[in-house]
């Protein structure tokens, strides 16, 4: 890598496997180690609240061509425990670049690595599942780094919403020029900037509230729908925020669910969730339109999935997976209520799935 010297990283899994690299940025940290698809958007995906808790391997040889903008951000600093590539740039060329990523990362002390084997990476992971992992770039006794890898605990049954959502309510209004044709709330479990930005663009007056915010306290904002986002960990432990989105549908609240907000739509519906192996996370995952010919490519960010057969006869599958045959949409029959696993508002990724913003704003 062009412009630094090459000081020694390490990448430990806990099924004991040794990746060695240059350290890119310093430090030390655990976490569920995850792959990502995606061929440009690293920095949405750094500053993506729903990575809270996993190291990103990107598949992607080349990493930080374009440098880093402001303007593009999910939220305002990285959420990812670790970053990993086949090669950094150091000097990135692009006009609207701000600031190279390897700054970047370590202004915001999120430890990277590269010069390592991503493929080798992705295909243990593919095979083994997500594995807990730690990148360091400080310490090099292994079998103790391992040690405590194996201690860590696992994505499964962890409840992260809590670290990631807002702590008071705030308003995003629409752009200049954009007159206001609804007022949604907007539950905030990790929610991405650019699901804001493509609701206020379509005449969306929003209310984002803290993940906990009881129904009843939305309700009474008079809001016209509710939006359930994304955000990270496992929807089981949430059982609270379950039992109130289960009382937004009972009182006929129009909801759209993205990602978390989809799981936790089916769990509220009297469905349960699974861990996938090594999920679904990228820019070209490829969704059925069930009773169609129309395939969408979608952008993806997820670890847990709804159990089909776990949804009561209310619920209709309308979307699956042609990769896996899971569950990417399903909808209450008779209410304006449905949900998308993959991410309609993409960023990165294509924008085939955004018409679903258009569909629940019309539900209104």
């Amino acid at each position: 890598m062009v412009g630094r010297e090459a000081a020694p990283a390490l990448l430990v899994l806990e099924d004991g496997s040794v990746f060695e690299g240059r350290a890119a940025a310093p430090g030390t940290r655990f976490g569920e180690v995850v792959f990502n698809t995606s061929m440009t958007g690293y920095q949405e995906i750094l500053t993506d609240p729903s990575y809270r808790g996993q190291i990103v391997v990107m598949t992607l040889p080349h990493i930080g061509n374009y440098g880093i903008s402001a303007a593009v951000a999910e939220s305002s600093r990285p959420w990812v425990e670790g970053f990993i590539a086949r090669q950094f740039t150091a000097l990135p060329s692009s006009h609207g670049s701000e600031e190279d990523l390897l700054t970047y990362l370590r202004r915001h002390s999120v430890p990277a690595l590269d010069g390592i084997d991503t493929r080798a990476v992705v295909r243990r992971v593919r095979e083994e599942g997500a594995l807990r992992g730690v990148l360091t770039t400080e310490r090099s006794d292994v079998d103790a780094l391992l040690t405590e890898v194996r201690a860590h605990p696992t994505m499964a049954g962890r409840a992260l919403v809590d670290e990631v959502t807002c702590g008071e309510p705030y308003e995003v209004s629409p752009p200049a020029g954009v007159e206001p044709t609804s007022h949604l709330a907007v539950y905030d479990f990790g929610v991405k900037a650019n699901i804001l930005r493509v609701l206020a663009a379509r005449g969306a007056r929003l209310t984002v509230l803290p993940a906990r915010t009881p129904a009843r306290a939305c309700l009474d904002l008079g809001v016209d729908g509710v939006v359930l986002s994304n955000g990270p960990g496992d929807p089981e432990p949430l059982t609270g925020v379950v039992a109130e989105v289960r009382e937004l549908v009972d009182a006929g609240m129009p909801v759209f669910g993205i990602c978390l907000g989809h799981q936790l739509l089916g769990l509220a519906m009297g469905g349960r969730t699974f861990k996938l192996k090594f999920g679904h996370h990228g820019g070209n995952q490829p969704v059925r339109v069930l009773g169609t010919s129309k395939v969408v490519i979608t952008s993806q960010n997820h670890g847990f999935a709804i159990d089909p057969e776990s949804l009561p006869e209310e619920c209709e599958v309308t979307e699956t997976n042609l990769n896996d045959g899971t569950i990417e949409a399903f909808a209450v029959r008779g209410r304006p209520v449905f949900s998308a696993q993959y991410h309609p508002e993409a960023a990165p990724g294509p924008h085939d799935a955004s018409p679903l913003f258009d569909r629940f704003l019309e539900s209104l």
